[in-house]
């Protein structure tokens, strides 16, 4: 595998952003060839972005949108995962968020990009409309 798509932007040297979530890729996170899903790897971003959101909006925070996902590198069964999270754009209702997986593989000590891409949130109220970011929903705390 080559270290990056032609189509991807070369990888940053360190993660960029707040540290969202960190987790251990497991062996009921495979497929039937032994490979974590990708799919797997994509909800863990999109969970480390809902947080993010939340955080940022103060209130509940819906996807919309994910575009530009790069996969650049696999994810082994017992690499460490982190994601983190850095805003891209903050609309009136919606924030657009850049996430990028680092994995910290056995007996190694660097990270190492596996994956990144853009994520859109919509803040929400309690009836799941959308509403301007910022303005707390009386049932959520972040």
């Amino acid at each position: 595998m080559a270290d990056t798509p032609v189509h991807a932007a070369p990888a940053p040297a360190a993660p960029e952003g707040e540290l969202s979530i960190r987790t251990m890729a497991m062996p009921a996170d495979t497929n039937q060839n032994g490979d974590i899903f990708g799919g797997w790897l994509l909800s863990q971003m999109d969970i480390a972005g809902g947080i993010f959101a939340s955080k940022v909006s103060k209130s509940r925070a819906v996807t919309v949108a994910i575009e530009a996902m790069t996969f650049r590198k696999p994810v082994n069964v017992g690499d460490v995962v982190s994601v983190f999270c850095t805003t891209v754009r903050l609309g009136r209702t919606s924030i657009t968020v850049h996430i990028e997986a680092w994995v910290q593989r056995r007996k190694e000590s660097q990270l190492i990009l596996v994956t990144d891409g853009n994520y859109t949130y919509v803040a929400i109220d309690d009836e799941g409309r959308p509403q301007p970011i910022g303005q707390r929903s009386p049932s959520v705390s972040v």
